[in-house]
């Protein structure tokens, strides 16, 4: 997970500013992109037309921890329920979208403040252990592959570069258990080489069955490399209709995609290498699948892509 370009030279080390960062960085991808256009000026981002901003954190990637750690790839479920389950443990009411980055970033942030503020010993471990337990459980469980994902968009690989950095430098700072997260551990396994293609495609858009996270660009990407129809509609619809087209052409293009997100770099994050080694893990196994299967239709997997060319 890297963190380069002008955007991380704007991050404190310490005190209020930290948490203020934090806050902004959630704000920034819960905003319309037209309202957007101060927080990226004063965090030193690259300029996102509101299109630009709705393509990613709206249509594209949005960001909330559900998708990328329940088992259907769907808002909700089990992973937002852990996360409203926090807000009540702390006396708080949680908002709808308890699970956005927004929310999660802005109680990491109220908690730490908060601490910072205790006089009480006692007052103050509880606040930080809170808030140990939010950032590794329901921020680097999930957060640095979302970036990964996001920084494969130009306009917003600067938003991405300077939010990793600063994960980075919380878990650097306060490292979290390395344990893994409840939402990994209880996570369905992968669907082996002889799962049916239903199960399959169940799997390639639920990021924690597959260790990949598939967007509507990417599948553009993978028609343009195959030669393959992209039709308009949910990523499992158009994955379904690529794969009923030419299975072997788009099962080689997974297996490179598959390949690209097990390198160990793409959900990397230090003081937290069991979380990190199990996405890769995941990642490998899905590229392995994958490859087996584009295999016995007589194709070399591993040959297409491993970015996203522009569109």
């Amino acid at each position: 997970m890297s963190a380069t370009g002008p955007a991380t030279g704007h991050l404190p080390a310490r005190g209020a500013a930290r948490w203020e960062l934090l806050r902004a960085l959630g704000a920034y991808c819960a905003e319309p992109g037209a309202a957007s256009g101060p927080l990226g000026e004063a965090l030193g981002l690259t300029t996102m037309t509101p299109a630009e901003h709705t393509q990613v954190f709206v249509l594209d990637l949005p960001p909330y921890a559900s998708i990328h750690l329940g088992a259907t790839g769907q808002l909700g479920g089990e992973p937002a329920e852990l996360v409203a389950g926090m807000w009540r443990a702390l006396g708080l009411t949680p908002p709808a979208d308890a699970d956005h980055l927004a929310g999660l970033l802005g109680l990491y942030a109220e908690l730490g403040g908060a601490a910072g503020g205790c006089r009480s010993t006692a007052a103050r471990a509880r606040l930080d252990h809170a808030r140990s337990v939010l950032l590794g459980e329901h921020l680097a469980s999930w957060l640095p592959g979302y970036l990964a994902a996001v920084a494969r968009y130009p306009a917003a690989a600067t938003w991405a570069d300077l939010t990793a950095a600063a994960l980075r430098a919380e878990v650097v700072t306060d490292p979290p258990p390395d344990v893994l997260p409840s939402a990994l551990a209880g996570a369905p396994e992968p669907p082996g080489v002889d799962a049916g293609d239903d199960e399959l495609l169940d799997a390639l858009v639920a990021p924690v069955r597959s260790g990949l996270v598939i967007t509507h660009r990417d599948l553009l990407a993978a028609g343009r490399a195959t030669g393959v129809g992209v039709r308009r509609g949910e990523r499992r619809f158009v994955l379904a209709s690529m794969l009923s087209q030419d299975p072997g052409a788009l099962l080689d293009w997974l297996a490179s995609e598959a390949a690209w997100w097990s390198a160990p770099e793409r959900r990397a994050i230090p003081a937290c290498p069991t979380t990190s080694t199990w996405w890769a893990r995941r990642a490998a196994a899905s590229a392995a699948v994958l490859g087996r299967r584009a295999g016995t239709l007589g194709r070399r997997a591993g040959t297409l892509v491993g970015t996203v060319p522009e569109p």
